[in-house]
């Protein structure tokens, strides 16, 4: 099959959070199953520096954006067999610091940046030589490449363009700008209304795909199902209602390629689940690079996460601080966001010495160590789309204490659910008692050897690999219209 997707992000050229990994992992799967897969793709500042082989094709692209003509340069990269990465270039609307923000604040121009990033989608759907057969689109930043599509189709006499799938990652995220944005797409101002893009008076992308996508995926089955519900839906359940009959949830998968404590070249020895004794040797040597002391018998827990309520730092704080002071136990963290959040784990470093490393920021190698050095994996999210983190603890043997919610639901197994084979403890109400609960049960485990034991072997055996899951984006990739 020809797949062409389209992404803000794709790993390990850009990256903010899980989505640059989805799409990398699902296109690399099919292009391995003998499919032919392009990812269109801004061209950031910095990606031809650390990939010299990226080149510039001989393509020319110049699109209407509002009142002026913007032009594009195509780069492209081909990293295996059936796979071809098409970088964006517009140096006025890529080349800077970030990808959508800068110091804190987004930036001014994001409707225009992304806009003209759609419509060349857009562009290379109509005219790659190789006519993808379908289109997979991800978040918001190309959530209006359906209506771009259905209008270059009325236009300009495009026959037959090709099904559109939007891949919903986070529904909070909805890319909301001021109605006079929508100029900017060129489609007629009468098309501006409920049924497309218009959400209380401002232009929503996300809402546009959702309205106008020929199929709709989650990245979990309970996310799907959650995010029709007015508690979830971010004020657009009742469409997510109306679209139900082509609303799938597809759990993530992991590249296990890369996520593998077997193989993992940023750990200081390796490990399998038969080799457990292994993963004390690499949680004795990050300790160490955290500046923590070293103690027989004490659990490590931690998270790697960005700080931001979703991720439940309401709870997160305030429960360690409970456990903490009366209880033999370690914490460390890897992340940013919001500076109170920061601000509050310095502060909880700093109540509880020996006990708690912070590193603000991110580190790839760094995050690799801390998810095979920890005993448990802390993810009490408010809601969580799907969740990867605690996909990458299953794999390394650290227990994930998660609370019940979206994808976090799908792939933890709970003891009460399964008592053989239990992988994860899972708490449901979000308060920081109930989090303090759930490390109260951690720290029985980590007590019952023989148990704790079972846990790690359970979750290294569980598979969430990507081929189940590129099958299932098969399927669904030949909607019935």
């Amino acid at each position: 099959m020809r797949v062409l997707m389209a992404s803000s992000e794709v790993h390990p050229y850009s990256k903010t959070g899980g989505l640059g990994d989805m799409v990398a992992g699902l296109a690399k799967t099919l292009a391995k199953k003998g499919h032919n897969v392009g990812i269109v793709t801004p061209l950031y500042r910095g990606i031809r520096e650390k990939h010299s082989d990226v080149r510039r094709a001989d393509w020319h692209m110049s699109v209407q954006l509002g009142k002026r003509r913007v032009s594009g340069e195509l780069w492209v990269q081909e990293p295996m067999p059936g796979l071809t990465l098409y970088f964006v270039g517009q140096p006025e609307f890529f080349n800077r610091q970030g990808i959508y923000s800068e110091g804190g604040s987004d930036y001014g121009d994001n409707a225009e940046r992304f806009i003209f990033f759609s419509k060349a989608v857009v562009h290379l759907a109509r005219y790659l030589p190789w006519q993808p057969e379908v289109i997979h689109v991800h978040d918001w930043q190309v959530g209006m490449v359906p209506l771009l599509l259905r209008q270059e189709q009325h236009a300009s006499g495009w026959r037959s363009p090709p099904p559109v799938m939007l891949t919903i990652h986070n529904l909070a995220y909805q890319g909301t700008f001021a109605a006079n944005a929508f100029q900017l797409t060129n489609i007629p101002w009468q098309q501006f209304n409920i049924r497309t893009a218009e959400f209380y008076g401002a232009m929503d992308c996300l809402k546009a795909g959702i309205a106008a996508s020929d199929v709709i995926t989650t990245v979990s089955p309970r996310y799907a199902r959650e995010i029709t519900t007015e508690e979830f839906g971010c004020g657009l359940d009742g469409l997510l209602r109306e679209r139900i009959k082509v609303l799938h949830g597809v759990l993530n998968g992991v590249d296990y390629e890369e996520w593998n404590p077997a193989a993992d070249v940023h750990l200081p020895v390796r490990y399998t689940a038969t080799t457990l004794e292994a993963k004390e040797l690499v949680k004795r040597e990050l300790l160490k690079e955290i500046g923590l002391p070293v103690k027989a018998r004490v659990p490590l827990f931690g998270t790697i996460t960005r700080l931001a309520e979703q991720k439940g730092l309401d709870l997160l704080v305030p429960a360690l601080d409970e456990m903490l002071a009366h209880n033999e136990m370690q914490f460390v963290v890897l992340g940013s966001g919001e500076q109170r959040y920061e601000r509050a784990l310095h502060h909880l470093e700093k109540k509880h010495p020996g006990k708690v490393g912070v590193r603000i920021g991110y580190n790839h190698a760094l995050s690799h160590r801390i998810e095979a050095a920890c005993d448990f994996y802390l993810m009490p999210s408010r809601f969580e789309p799907c969740g990867l983190n605690q996909l990458y603890s299953l794999r390394y043997g650290t227990i994930p204490v998660v609370r019940a919610v979206g994808g976090l639901d799908d792939s933890v197994i709970d003891a009460q659910e399964n008592t053989q084979d239990a992988t994860g403890i899972k708490f449901s109400e979000y308060s920081p008692a109930a989090l303090a609960h759930a490390i109260r049960k951690a720290l029985a485990l980590y007590a019952a050897p023989q148990a704790f034991h079972q846990f790690r072997v359970n979750a290294m055996a569980a598979d969430f690999s990507w081929d189940q899951t590129a099958n299932r984006y098969l399927d669904l990739y030949q909607p019935k219209r």
